[in-house]
C-alpha cells in the first residue's frame, strides 16, 4: 500500500491594517500583491467606504485576500461620513488617526475569533495601536512604512526625543539627528506640520497623546519595519538596526509598484486615458518634457498656482501639469497650447514618467512619486510641502542627486517665477544631461533591486516571508 501523501502545511494567515490616505494605501496594497503571490492568506482591514480601493486587489488575488469590512468609528470632531484622508484638512489629520485607533477592540475581538490563528499583522505606521494588539494574539507585529528609511526613522525620532526648537528661534532653527546616519540636519519649518503642532500645543490632548502613542508603539512593540525603498538608494540607513527606530530590523522591499501598464489605472480613474497622454508626448523630442504633479492629498494656493503657472509660460518648457484642485488662471491654457497640456484630475503618472519625451518631473517629492521618477529614471525638480517631503527632498537633492531644489518649499509657499522659471530653463537645457545620466543608473539599480537571483529586494521579500511561515 502507497504512503499517503502528507497533508501540505496550511498557507500562513496574516492581518493587514492600512491607513485610509491614498498614498499611504496604493503601495501597501502593492506590497499585500507580493504577499499574496507567495501563499500567503491575507485578511485586510477596511471600512465601507474605502472598500473601492481594495477592489483591484480583491480581483486579482480573489482566493489569497478578502476585505474584512467595520464600522468607521466616527469623531465628533470630523465631518460625518468622512472614511478617508481624501478631503481631510491639514488641522484634520491627527484628529483623523486619532479616530481611526478606535477600530482596535472591534478588529482585536474579530482576531480572538478566528479559527485559524492570525500569526502576522501588518499595519501602516499611522496605525501603531495594531502592535501592542498583535502582541495580544501572539502574533507577530510589523510596521508597514510608506515612507523611505530616512523619513521613516526621521519621524520617529522626532516623536520619540521630542525635539524642542529653543525659546526665541524661527522656522530656520536647524535640528540635528546625530543618532541617524549622516547626522542629518532640518530646519524646524522642515519638520512634520503634525508635529509642529503637537509639539506648539495646537492638538486636543486626546489627539495629541494619541498621535504621539501610536509612533512609540511602533518602536516598543513591533518585530520590525517594512519599507517600499531598495538599497542603492538608502543603503546607509539599511545596513545595521538604528537607536531611532528602536533597533528593529528593516526590510527594504521596493520598488512595489508594478509596471506602467499594469499601473494605468492605479489610484483611481484618470482624468486622461494613458493613451491619449503617451500620444500627446509622442510628439515632443526625448526627455525635453516636464511633468508637474504635486500628489494627492496637497493643493497649491491661488497665488503659488499662479506664480508656477506664470513660470511654465515665460520657460518656454514643454510641459504636463496635473493640476488636482488648484486653480489655472485664467486663458493660461490658451496661450501654452501646443507645448502644454493641463490634466484636470488624476493622471497616469507611471505611465507618464516612464515615457522617452519626460525628461523631469516637478514633484513635492511624497515618497509614492520619489520612488516612481526613480524607477522611471527621472530627475526631479524638488518642491516639497509637509510631511516627509522635506527628508525626501534631502535624499534625492544631496544623497542620491538625482534632484534639484525647485524652490524653498512648505504648504503656502509662494516662489518667484522668474526664478522658477529660470530653474525649469536650466534643467531643460545641458546642465540638466548629467542628471538624467544618473537618474537612468539609479532606475536600472531599482529595477535590479526586484529581480530574482540576487536581488536586493527581492531577497528581503523572501526572507520575510520565510520568516512568517516560521511562525506557523
Amino acid at each position: 500500500m502507497e504512503a499517503a501523501a502528507p497533508t501540505p502545511a496550511p498557507a500562513p494567515h496574516v492581518l493587514i491594517v492600512p491607513f485610509p490616505a491614498q498614498g499611504h494605501a496604493l503601495p501597501f496594497f502593492d506590497f499585500v500583491a507580493l504577499l499574496a503571490a507567495r501563499g500567503l492568506r491575507l485578511s485586510v482591514v477596511t471600512t465601507p467606504a474605502n472598500l473601492q480601493l481594495l477592489s483591484p486587489l480583491l480581483a486579482a488575488h480573489p482566493t489569497a485576500v478578502r476585505a474584512v469590512t467595520f464600522p468607521f468609528p466616527s469623531h465628533p470632531a470630523l465631518p460625518p461620513g468622512l472614511e478617508n484622508t481624501k478631503g481631510c484638512g491639514p488641522g484634520e489629520f491627527p484628529t483623523f488617526i486619532h479616530a481611526f485607533a478606535g477600530l482596535r477592540e472591534p478588529v482585536l475581538a474579530w482576531a480572538r475569533a478566528q479559527p485559524d490563528r492570525v500569526v502576522a499583522v501588518f499595519a501602516d505606521f499611522f496605525c501603531g495601536w495594531a502592535q501592542p494588539l498583535a502582541r495580544e494574539i501572539g502574533a507577530a507585529g510589523i510596521v508597514f512604512s510608506p515612507s523611505g528609511a530616512l523619513g521613516t526613522v526621521v519621524m520617529h525620532s522626532i516623536f520619540r526625543r521630542l525635539v524642542r526648537r529653543p525659546p526665541g528661534s524661527d522656522d530656520t532653527f536647524s535640528v540635528a539627528f546625530p543618532a541617524i546616519p549622516g547626522e542629518p540636519s532640518f530646519q524646524w519649518r522642515e519638520l512634520m506640520m503634525m508635529y509642529m503642532n503637537y509639539m506648539a500645543g495646537n492638538l486636543e490632548e486626546q489627539v495629541a497623546q494619541s498621535v504621539r502613542q501610536t509612533f512609540l508603539w511602533n518602536l516598543q512593540e513591533s518585530w520590525g519595519f517594512v519599507s517600499n525603498t531598495f538599497r542603492a538608494l538608502e543603503r546607509k540607513y539599511l545596513d545595521q538596526p538604528l537607536e531611532d527606530l528602536g533597533f528593529r530590523r528593516l526590510w527594504a522591499v521596493g520598488p512595489v509598484a508594478p509596471d506602467a501598464d499594469a499601473a494605468a489605472g492605479r489610484g483611481g480613474e484618470a482624468a486622461v486615458r494613458a493613451a491619449d497622454l503617451m500620444a500627446w508626448l509622442d510628439a515632443f523630442p526625448e526627455g525635453s518634457v516636464v511633468y508637474v504633479c504635486f500628489g494627492s492629498q496637497a493643493v497649491l494656493t491661488p497665488a503659488a498656482a499662479a506664480a508656477l503657472a506664470e513660470a511654465l509660460e515665460r520657460s518656454a518648457v514643454p510641459f504636463v501639469w496635473a493640476v488636482g484642485g488648484a486653480v489655472v488662471p485664467e486663458g493660461f491654457e490658451a496661450r501654452v497650447s501646443g507645448r502644454g497640456l493641463v490634466v484636470r484630475g488624476w493622471a497616469p503618472q507611471v505611465a507618464a514618467l516612464r515615457h522617452a519625451a519626460v525628461g523631469w518631473f516637478m514633484s513635492h517629492c511624497g515618497w509614492n512619486s520619489t520612488l516612481e521618477a526613480a524607477a522611471a529614471g527621472v530627475p526631479v525638480l524638488a518642491w516639497p510641502m509637509t510631511g516627509d517631503q522635506f527628508f525626501d527632498a534631502r535624499l534625492l537633492v544631496d544623497e542620491a542627486r538625482i534632484a534639484v531644489r525647485a524652490c524653498a518649499g512648505g504648504i503656502g509657499f509662494v516662489p518667484d517665477a522668474g526664478e522658477l522659471a529660470a530653474v525649469l530653463r536650466d534643467a531643460a537645457a545641458e546642465k540638466g544631461r548629467d542628471m538624467r545620466a544618473r537618474a537612468k543608473e539609479l532606475a536600472a539599480e531599482a529595477a535590479r533591486a526586484v529581480k530574482e537571483g540576487g536581488g536586493s529586494s527581492f531577497d528581503d521579500m523572501e526572507g520575510l516571508v520565510q520568516e512568517i511561515r516560521k511562525l506557523c
